[in-house]
């Protein structure tokens, strides 16, 4: 059993494996940026470092100055949560160096799945349903004209390094290829310093569906469902729900099966998300995220399981706490997230709060680092909250997402809070009818121009 914990990162998920660790008899230690000394999770750790100057880089990206701290407090393992290190497999790997553990996947596994050629390559060895689309990088144009005329219009080039939806163009046609392919490289170029792209069939009204799986590293593994992220700005996720309203039980289990089966082949350890693209019952693999989801409530909420419990056991060695047979899906829960930006152009937003109440009552849960007198700094993601509400089924939640929304009270700054109670005004948000293109095209049409702050 671990003794003490440092959680490299800050915000609401350093406070959520605080909470953990405090449940398990656990010490916490909370790294923490100059621009940081008053935040939340400094205040509820058992212990802080201050580990550099504001920006990531020199901060929450230095792995010298977190591995410093662990040898000054005495941890025994870190906790990366979410962004930052938690995907980096250099920094596992440098954890293992100095006799620590790393609360999450082996270097190997995140290295594999970093590489989105690498990582498709491997789902489709493991049996994972992939997109159609190039076996590899694409090098010229000539290839990526040759496998669109292969496939078929549209397509999407995308970064092999990619993220957050940079490096990332669409083709509607042969004669739009070239602008496509030479853009998307440029931009992978500039933003991740590796311009090879891949390409694959650019599917038209899709939703995104991701499977949560969890792995004892020792050849087991269980899924504990779908979670449907489907609304989203400029590939950012903003509202998630479990389970998907669009995904019957058969295709779940089937599903759910293929990706419970992969993680063991792999004895993968700790918690995943394997994401796909959904559309017209079947399923393509985008890739695999080795680490805790910003959105892994909802998925905690209707199985009634701690995820974060569950990682620090399966790093200690120990069985998981469920097996599949364990699962069962109670009601339906939602997350919304709430930013720190300035509709409509969601601008950040960062500043002083000088009002803040969480909503509470029943199915009701609220993960933020923010409290009456917070200065939010701006020097990282605008992210400043998670609301999540469960119901015994769908309309039950999201009447309990209107009412803790109506509770909810941030003043002092702007926040996205009135994109949400708009959504709830719309009847495909109530419908479930909406998929991976929905939002933005709500966006244009200006919906939101001039509401005012709530």
């Amino acid at each position: 059993m671990f003794d003490k914990i440092l959680i490299a990162n800050r915000g609401e998920i350093a406070l959520r494996v605080i909470r953990a660790c405090r449940e398990m008899g656990i010490q916490s230690v909370a790294v923490h940026s100059t621009a940081d000394a008053d935040a939340m999770h400094v205040r509820m750790a058992d212990e802080s470092v201050c580990i550099g100057p504001p920006p990531g880089t020199d901060s929450y990206l230095s792995i010298p100055a977190i591995i410093s701290a662990c040898e000054i407090t005495g941890a025994q393992a870190i906790h990366p949560g979410y962004g930052f290190l938690s995907e980096n497999a250099n920094f596992v790997q440098v954890i293992e160096d100095h006799g620590l553990t790393f609360i999450g996947p082996s270097a190997e596994h995140i290295r594999t799945m970093g590489d989105k050629i690498t990582a498709k390559e491997t789902a489709k060895a493991l049996g994972i349903p992939v997109v159609p689309g190039s076996e590899g990088g694409v090098p010229t144009l000539a290839d990526a004209k040759r496998i669109g005329a292969e496939f078929g219009y549209p397509v999407i080039i995308k970064a092999t390094a990619g993220g957050g939806g940079r490096g990332m163009k669409v083709a509607t046609s042969e004669a739009e290829m070239e602008r496509a392919f030479t853009t998307a490289r440029a931009e992978a170029k500039a933003a991740f310093g590796n311009d090879e792209v891949y390409i694959e069939k650019y599917l038209q009204r899709p939703r995104h569906i991701e499977i949560q799986v969890f792995g004892d590293g020792k050849g087991h593994g269980v899924h504990l469902a779908e979670r449907d992220c489907s609304l989203q700005r400029r590939h950012q996720k903003v509202f998630e729900e479990a389970p998907g309203p669009s995904i019957s039980p058969e295709e779940r289990a089937r599903i759910g099966e293929i990706c419970a089966n992969a993680v063991a082949k792999m004895g993968y350890r700790g918690a995943g998300t394997i994401e796909f693209l959904y559309e017209d019952g079947a399923f393509y693999f985008i890739e695999m995220n080795t680490r805790l989801q910003v959105e892994h409530p909802v998925t905690e909420a209707i199985f009634g399981v701690d995820l974060v419990r569950e990682q620090i056991r399966v790093a200690e060695g120990m069985p998981m706490s469920f097996t599949q047979d364990d699962l069962t899906i109670n009601g339906h829960a939602i997350e919304v997230r709430i930013n720190a930006e300035k509709l409509p152009n969601f601008a950040p937003c960062p500043g002083k709060i000088t009002q803040y109440h969480a909503p509470g009552g029943l199915g009701v849960r609220m993960d933020s680092a923010l409290y009456d007198g917070y200065k939010i700094p701006p020097y990282y993601d605008s992210l400043i909250g998670k609301l999540i509400v469960h119901g015994r089924d769908r309309p039950e939640a999201l009447a309990r997402l209107n009412r803790a929304l109506a509770e909810l009270i941030v003043d002092g700054i702007d926040t996205t809070l009135p994109l949400f109670h708009a959504l709830l005004q719309e009847d495909d948000i109530h419908s479930g009818a909406y998929n991976i293109h929905w939002l933005e095209k709500w966006l244009e049409t200006g919906v939101l121009d001039g509401l005012a702050k709530r």
